[in-house]
């Protein structure tokens, strides 16, 4: 005879909801994404995070105590931006940039610890402190294995320290966010919970029965093959080699047995390029560091893209911007609208293979876009919202255009620019 067991009671199921305002009264706006949000949750929010434009700069102050009024209690992050990305009355993600406009992501997390804090760069601990340290300043024990979500003031001045001690104290935990953007006058605007901050980090942590997945889109595509870097010190690389690599790499052009100082390497590569590559090199060329140094066969993805800042004729030196070392592997990079386009779809295609759309009911996400993407990078509207919701068409989705963005490459969290980072809440 078989065994009869008693049914696990059915684990509550998270959900998200986002509405973006159009309306040019903060109240009616305030007023309108509340009421919207709420609807759609039909639930208790654990938790709100509020996008607001920076053409609304001058009401920042006004924000937290109207909304207050209809979320009393509820952890609450947010920021400012000079785009804002939510969900339009008929359910669709829209990008708006320059204009009023007010986003409002609620979520119910049942079973998710959540903590908000906020920091300012001379409270965070050294670089050589302990976990422990990283942990009584965020207020959440490694054990948790927390997910971030960080905003920032774009002046903080230990960003980098930040993030690192992150990846140190929190090893395994996704970190995603971005800077606050807006006008020169008006950048400042970081809310947690009822207050709003000039200056700092603002960030969640969410724990328990949680996961965030994270897609970071650096809009670039790799030209020639890869290189060694043999001589680097600092963020100058003095000598590349190409003749000891035997992985594959997914860019284009022939392969040839080569050596020689960067500069030379980067002359003779872009003489195998055709013109129209040829003339975007002349203002569009990056560098990609790979972040695994054990992978053979290099992909999308696996390169943390930099800019090329400087170029020393008389030793044929490169300057890149950030630290370079012996042993890491480079390749270079071109960036348009059609690479970043191709970019994005090649990380979406590779997430849904994985996670197909009808597995992610109750997700929601989030995304930071660069403010050199967006309608003067593509010339039309809503671009990389659009082509994630096509992939990803049941995830409510909102955020911001940022002046630098958070996500991780290769296990580490870092800086980048010119980048859409999306993060996806799902259950485990």
């Amino acid at each position: 005879m078989g065994e009869t067991t008693m049914a696990e009671p059915l684990k509550k199921q998270m959900k998200w909801a986002s509405f973006l305002s159009t309306r040019p009264s903060l109240e009616a706006a305030i007023a309108e994404v509340v009421q919207q949000t709420q609807a759609a949750l039909q639930d208790s929010p654990d938790l709100a995070l509020i996008f607001i434009s920076s053409a609304f700069a001058s009401e920042y102050s006004r924000l937290m105590p109207l909304l207050q009024e209809y979320l009393p209690g509820v952890p609450l992050i947010g920021c400012g931006g000079a785009g804002i990305t939510g969900m339009d009355d008929q359910g669709n993600p829209c990008e708006l940039e320059g204009e009023p406009a007010l986003t409002l992501m609620l979520a119910s997390l049942p079973e998710v610890h959540v903590h908000t804090f906020h920091l300012m760069p001379e409270e965070l601990p050294d670089l050589d402190s302990s976990p422990r340290a990283w942990a009584d300043a965020i207020g959440v024990s490694p054990a948790e294995q927390p997910q971030f979500v960080l905003l920032g003031d774009p002046s903080f001045g230990r960003l980098n320290d930040l993030l690192q001690g992150l990846d140190f104290a929190y090893a395994g935990s996704t970190k995603i966010g971005g800077l606050v953007s807006g006008s020169i006058t008006n950048s400042g605007g970081i809310f947690c919970d009822d207050r709003l901050h000039q200056e700092g980090m603002v960030g969640v942590a969410l724990s328990g029965n949680i996961v965030l997945d994270a897609i970071v889109a650096q809009g670039c595509r790799p030209i020639g093959q890869p290189y060694l870097v043999t001589e680097g010190e600092r963020n100058i690389m003095l000598a590349l080699d190409q003749a000891d690599l035997s992985f594959a790499s997914t860019g284009g052009g022939s392969r040839v047995s080569q050596k020689g100082t960067p500069l030379e390497v980067l002359q003779d590569l872009i003489q195998t390029l055709d013109e129209g590559d040829r003339e975007l090199a002349q203002h569009s060329l990056f560098i990609g560091v790979a972040q695994s140094e054990f992978k053979q066969t290099l992909e999308q993805g696996d390169f943390l893209i930099r800019q090329l800042i400087g170029v020393d004729p008389r030793v044929g030196a490169i300057a890149i911007g950030d630290r370079i070392r012996p042993g890491q592997r480079v390749q270079f990079h071109l960036r348009d609208a059609k690479a970043s386009a191709e970019d994005l779809e090649t990380l979406l295609l590779r997430y849904t293979s994985s996670y197909p759309a009808d597995t992610l009911s109750g997700s929601g996400a989030l995304m930071f876009s660069c403010t050199g993407r967006g309608e003067g990078l593509y010339g039309q509207p809503d671009f990389d919202s659009l082509l994630f919701n096509r992939y990803l068409p049941t995830l409510p989705l909102s955020g911001f255009f940022c002046n630098g963005e958070i996500g991780p490459v290769g296990g580490s969290t870092f800086l980048h620019g010119f980048t859409s980072v999306f993060g996806i809440f799902r259950q485990p």
